[in-house]
């Protein structure tokens, strides 16, 4: 499927980053790469398009050769907000949508969200680890965009509760949990590192 239909990735790189110290968490470093990259590296192969939504650091990230987006709405106002503009500019009927900060995101995250959306014929597909709903994972229609713009005009914030209204496809990553781990502080950082350095046996 996806390779049927025209993808176009939205990193998420527009946060905070209050936890990690209030760095911009896109450009922090794992293993001699900053965690946008080790995204960058997993996502490029599964799209045709790539677009990175950010709020500073703007310079850097335009050097990867692609899209950036800053949010209309001022004041950091969430993920919504850079997922609108992404709807907004993408030239692609599909948006993925993935965080700067989860290097080991899933390199089947575009094909199995694209193929529950065919089966089930839905608008938006998000991510299940087996524990929790992963709503930073999603694939989503850019016609959905209207409904976005209002939601976020009346005030609403929240990614999980807008993805709900939209009766989306929830994909079992229950296989992989470990892929949709976000690294949001320099504890979680570290931990991940000594993880790569050490794997288990």
């Amino acid at each position: 499927m996806t390779k049927q239909l025209q993808l176009t990735a939205l990193i998420l790189a527009g946060g905070r980053g209050m936890r990690m110290g209030g760095v911009d968490k896109g450009l922090v470093a794992l293993q001699h790469q900053r965690l946008v990259e080790h995204v960058l590296t997993r996502v490029r192969p599964q799209v045709d398009q790539i677009i990175i939504s950010a709020n500073r650091s703007l310079t850097q990230y335009q050097d990867y050769g692609y899209p950036v987006l800053q949010d209309q709405l001022e004041g950091f106002q969430g993920p919504l907000s850079g997922i609108n503009e992404g709807l907004k500019h993408c030239t692609t009927d599909w948006l993925l949508v993935a965080p700067c900060d989860s290097p080991a995101l899933p390199t089947d995250l575009a094909s199995r969200l694209g193929q529950a959306i065919e089966q089930q014929q839905s608008r938006a597909a998000i991510a299940h680890d087996g524990r929790y709903l992963q709503p930073a994972f999603s694939l989503l229609h850019r016609e959905l965009q209207p409904s976005l713009q209002a939601y976020l005009n009346a005030g609403g914030r929240k990614l999980g509760q807008w993805l709900h209204q939209q009766n989306p496809s929830i994909v079992d990553f229950s296989d992989q949990p470990d892929s949709f781990i976000n690294l949001n502080s320099p504890e979680q950082l570290a931990q991940f590192q000594l993880q790569l350095k050490s794997p288990s046996e």
